[in-house]
């Protein structure tokens, strides 16, 4: 089971390669969103802000999202590491509902290319 500092690392360096996209991934990253990721096997929630194609602000919260996010994912901490490190695919966990998203319509599309 990943652990806490694996899942901030993992955080960490989608933060970095948001910072360093361009063309279309630069622009689909380049809402003004807040953001969580509830861990749900840690029981902790990282919440944090997209903005200007960066991932800024992030803490850690006990416990479920302390409130709703913009955009709110849910996974196991294991899974945001697999993502991030490009061992899982988005849409096939999305699929399946190992990975919970809830957002917008209008920001789904436009996160699309980052999934």
């Amino acid at each position: 089971m990943a652990t806490i500092e694996e899942c901030r690392g993992a955080l960490d360096r989608l933060a970095e390669n948001l910072a360093g996209a361009d063309g279309d991934l630069r622009t689909a990253a380049a809402l003004n969103r807040s953001l969580s990721c509830h861990l749900t096997d840690l029981d902790t929630t990282f919440v944090g802000r997209l903005a200007g194609g960066r991932i800024e602000d992030v803490t850690a919260v006990p416990g479920p999202p302390p409130g709703r996010a913009d955009i709110g994912l849910a996974m196991t901490g294991d899974d945001l590491v697999a993502l991030v490190g490009g061992e899982l695919n988005f849409a096939r966990a999305w699929g399946s509902g190992r990975v919970k998203l809830q957002a917008g319509l209008r920001d789904v599309l436009r996160l699309r290319s980052l999934l």
